[in-house]
């Protein structure tokens, strides 16, 4: 599974907080399982809830889910392209623990699709492919650099990874 490890590398670029204090940042997968057809190429999908867990958080709730949105739009645009459908797969829980801190646990119901084909040599052995999700077209780029700013305070700011 990619997914979860580039979601964590996203939000802890685009969130200052995160940055300054990792451990406030967890991640879960629960509920997952493969589905798989029997056809010429070994190929599944792996299916599951991330749980991503902000610990003692006092930013804006914006500052996390605007960049969690982008995210969703490069990395799993079919929960984005229907308001619908987003209610159901993302959700969330937020326990106040002051007046300005809380714990917020949201989770994602998220799909990635692997392949194999065969290598030239052992005999037999084969390559494993984590397909990326297509670009979806009314998805405009991320653009290199970007902060989300709610009046004068910075929510987030964001430096695409050059990997990716």
């Amino acid at each position: 599974m990619y997914k979860p490890r580039d979601l964590y590398d996203h939000l802890a670029r685009a969130l200052p907080v995160l940055q300054r204090d990792p451990s406030k940042f967890t991640m879960l997968v629960k509920a997952g399982g493969i589905r798989s057809r029997v056809t010429p190429a070994l190929a599944f999908e792996y299916r599951y809830t991330l749980q991503l867990m902000l610990l003692d958080y006092a930013g804006h709730p914006d500052g996390v889910m605007l960049p969690l949105l982008i995210w969703l739009r490069r990395h799993q645009p079919d929960l984005v392209e229907n308001s619908g459908a987003l209610a159901d797969v993302v959700r969330f829980d937020v326990d106040f623990l002051t007046a300005t801190t809380v714990d917020m646990a949201i989770e994602l119901d998220l799909t990635e699709s692997v392949r194999t084909e065969p290598r030239a040599e052992p005999e037999g052995a084969l390559n494993v492919i984590h397909i990326q999700e297509p670009p979806h077209p009314a998805v405009l780029p991320v653009t290199e650099q970007w902060s989300l700013w709610l009046k004068d305070q910075l929510l987030a700011e964001w430096q695409r990874d050059p990997r990716r």
